[in-house]
């Protein structure tokens, strides 16, 4: 079973409260499925679980058919899973060129790897010698997921993507992820507010409310019924899933 493939996933700070509770969720490979909800929901809880960085409580975490074990990080980037964190955890005084080779273990890949950075960014290119820590919002992102993608991952998590961007540059580097998705055959797990812009450029979308799915579905059937996924962050009542089920909304 090819992709990520989340079972009964419980996880969060302490035991007795989880944050997230119950969650399955499947993301296909060579897809985007963009995690929705308003904030406080838990959706940087759940990928910082399957990063590795959090517990899990109970459940079953499954990349291309193998277990990921929990609460272990380094095993998540074993496993093919790559975080690319709210806060993009760049190394702030070091200039572009040197974060990008940084990412790259084998030594042999690190002579191409400004190459290969700049194909999906070329607005990287007159910044090479500046400071991480220089570099506009956007430039910022777009290096965050550089460094990821060096890497090779089967799986990437990138929470809030779209944070202090306008929605131009947003679109943008939506573009290239979709792209990289289509050249890769990876699958994207993407917390995003910005909804509009998610689901253009998903396949699927999930709507997480008070740490649980609420509405699964394909992302163009929300993006033409936008009012379900109002009904769904409310909490007004029960919602139809993609495969016909009645889900609990709020629950």
């Amino acid at each position: 079973m090819s992709g990520l493939t989340i079972r009964n996933l419980s996880t969060g700070y302490l035991p007795q409260r989880p944050c997230v509770r119950d969650v399955d969720l499947r993301v296909e490979e060579g897809t985007i499925t963009c995690l929705l909800g308003p904030n406080g929901a838990g959706k940087t809880t759940l990928l910082l679980s399957l990063a590795g960085l959090l517990p899990r409580f109970g459940g079953e975490v499954i990349v291309d058919g193998l277990d990921v074990v929990a609460g272990r990080p380094r095993d998540a980037v074993r496993s093919g899973m790559v975080l690319v964190p709210d806060d993009r955890a760049l190394f702030r005084e070091l200039s572009t060129t040197d974060n990008v080779r940084l990412a790259v273990r084998d030594r042999r890949r690190r002579s191409g790897a400004v190459d290969e950075v700049l194909e999906y960014f070329p607005a990287l290119e007159k910044r090479l010698r500046v400071a991480a820590g220089r570099l506009s919002g956007g430039e910022q992102q777009m290096l965050a997921i550089a460094r990821a993608i060096l890497q090779r991952p089967k799986v990437l998590l990138i929470d809030e993507l779209s944070m202090g961007l306008a929605p131009v540059i947003v679109d943008e580097i939506l573009s290239v992820l979709r792209r990289l998705v289509e050249d890769r055959g990876m699958s994207v797990l993407l917390v995003e507010q910005h909804v509009r812009l998610a689901l253009d450029v998903a396949d699927r979308a999930a709507v997480l409310v008070h740490g649980s799915v609420v509405l699964s579905e394909a992302a163009a059937t929300l993006a033409a019924d936008p009012g379900r996924i109002e009904h769904a962050y409310m909490g007004s009542g029960p919602d139809i899933d993609g495969e016909g089920k009645r889900t609990a909304v709020g629950a």
